[in-house]
């Protein structure tokens, strides 16, 4: 595949998206109704900002529907998860193993487990074989289990749970459906996909501003062990990723006022 000159990025005023050391385990698969590609250079929206130039763009496909992509969205959403990740880890969804990679390379984590409830996923992966191949040994920490992630129970305790079985980023209202995986898990800790913009609706809808008074409190309603990251500004990311993110799906129209109110600091 061709790729553009290697200065394009600079002089569009672009950073280039690093996918990191997993990008080459990854090539062209088909599995049922599902395909992973690799396509070309495209531009992608960050998840807190900034676009970002990607080469050769991995995605996985149902039928005509990207389901995930290896885009700076996919992989800046999970990030703060994968460095809160240590001892037994359970993610619910398998998608293209990204998030399972990652945090299975990590010295803390002493375990992997996926639930995924589509069998032929799971048959893409096997012929895929993306663990096996990472550093270590590190795959020999994931094991995948096929189960519904409303269903499923460990038979050990789960340091961290970390849910992504959602299309879209923002859909719904995903905390009942967290709060009904960690019934029957009892995670020590829970980081869920876009969990930075259900804060941000249910602090909207509660009338609180977007700092870590408002975050907190949001949070604490919810009765969860979310992991909230000390080490960052993490209610700017939250302010930032629904500037971008948000739009139209706040629980009220008039919710998106509270972007006006929040601090930019």
């Amino acid at each position: 595949m061709s790729q553009p000159p290697p200065d394009i990025a600079a002089a569009m005023g672009l950073e280039v998206f690093d996918l990191g050391p997993l990008a080459p385990l990854y090539r062209p698969l088909d599995a049922g109704a599902w395909k992973l590609v690799i396509g070309g250079t495209v531009l992608c929206p960050g998840y807190p900002d900034g676009m970002k130039l990607v080469q050769g763009v991995i995605a996985l496909l149902r039928g005509s529907d990207t389901w995930m992509s290896l885009t700076p969205l996919e992989c800046e959403s999970q990030i703060l998860g994968v460095a809160a990740a240590q001892g037994h880890v359970v993610i619910m969804g398998l998608g293209m193993g990204w998030v399972a990679a990652m945090t299975a390379l990590r010295e803390g984590v002493t375990r992997v487990t996926i639930v995924e409830r589509d069998a032929q996923v799971i048959a893409l992966h096997r012929e895929l074989d993306l663990f096996a191949q990472l550093p270590g040994g590190a795959g020999e920490k994931v094991r995948i289990v096929e189960a519904s992630a409303y269903d499923w129970r460990p038979d050990r305790p789960v340091d961290l749970l970390m849910p992504d079985i959602w299309l879209h980023l923002v859909e719904g209202d995903r905390v009942p459906e967290v709060r009904r995986m960690q019934d029957n898990v009892g995670a020590g800790a829970i980081y869920f996909w876009g969990q930075e913009l259900e804060i941000a609706r249910h602090a909207a809808a509660a009338g609180r501003r977007l700092d870590s008074a408002g975050v907190d409190d949001t949070v604490r309603d919810w009765a969860l062990p979310l992991v909230i990251p000390a080490e960052v500004d993490y209610p700017g990311i939250i302010r930032a990723a629904a500037r971008q993110w948000m739009r139209g799906r706040w629980f009220a129209p008039e919710h998106a006022a509270i972007l006006d109110a929040a601090p930019l600091g």
